[in-house]
């Protein structure tokens, strides 16, 4: 069994689809599926996607990108949320500094403000980094000892940068990219402990061979399961045990699936 740790299953891509979607990803073996939120609105339709399927979990917050959104009553709304009984993390959020679509003071700003309720809510935190990983994990470090962990999602670093990561108490996650020809990060996920890393799939984003360039699914996270297993020279029944049980542990779903 696997989990698909973060997808957008609330994207409009999506629309009139997702008992379909959700419904191939269970018959592919996925049993868990995390839906996370990106702004208010998205936060708000990922905690109704988890209260409409038993698959479906929620995280919530406002991710970089959107960070100039994330005024107080924003900031409150996903508090709120983040109450709900299936809300298992505070997520996406984070640096980007790429396309710089709000201004850097003000990414700072809501990142720096949403780690706070994450350490209050004792919720782990999904963590966005693009072109500002060192800067991302220094903010983190600031409050580091007052988290309940999280993941370096879509992790884009080095082996180095990796342990430096889990060493603050974190995970890294990967997804389809470590099927692409020649991925640097089919490297780090061959070598890092494997029980630091989690699966992904970003759908629809980042869909993995054989369908790259096509719509991702969460269905398709068996590919990655099946990649790091080759490339860790094990099988695919050990890798889902402990990639899912850290998981598992991470999002506090220990007791609603058991040891």
């Amino acid at each position: 069994m696997m989990i698909d740790t973060h997808c957008h299953l609330d994207f409009d891509v999506f629309n009139n689809r997702r008992d379909e979607i959700v419904a191939e990803a269970n018959a592919a073996g996925v049993h868990t599926i995390i839906n996370i939120g990106v702004d208010r609105n998205s936060s708000v339709h990922s905690v109704e996607l988890a209260d409409t399927y038993d698959s479906v979990y929620a995280a919530v917050g406002v991710h970089p990108h959107d960070a100039k959104t994330l005024n107080d009553e924003v900031a409150q709304e996903i508090k709120e949320l983040a109450h709900r009984a299936k809300v298992v993390a505070i997520g996406e959020i984070g640096l980007d500094f790429y396309r710089d679509l709000s201004r850097r003071d003000i990414q700072r700003k809501a990142f720096r403000r949403q780690l706070e309720l994450a350490a209050e809510l004792k919720l782990p935190i999904v963590v966005h980094t693009r072109q500002s990983f060192r800067e991302t994990v220094d903010i983190v470090r600031e409050q580091a000892s007052d988290l309940a962990g999280g993941v370096f999602h879509c992790f884009p670093g080095s082996i180095d940068d990796a342990l430096e990561v889990i060493a603050l108490g974190f995970v890294i996650s990967v997804g389809g990219v470590i099927t692409f020809k020649d991925a640097k990060m089919a490297r780090v996920a061959a070598e890092v402990p494997l029980d630091k890393i989690i699966l992904e799939t970003d759908a629809p984003f980042l869909a993995p061979a054989p369908y790259r360039g096509k719509e991702n699914r969460p269905a398709y996270v068996k590919y990655v399961y099946k990649k790091l297993a080759e490339l860790r020279g094990i099988g695919v029944e050990e890798v889902e045990k402990v990639v899912d049980r850290t998981a598992q542990k991470l999002f506090g779903l220990v007791e609603t699936f058991g040891d």
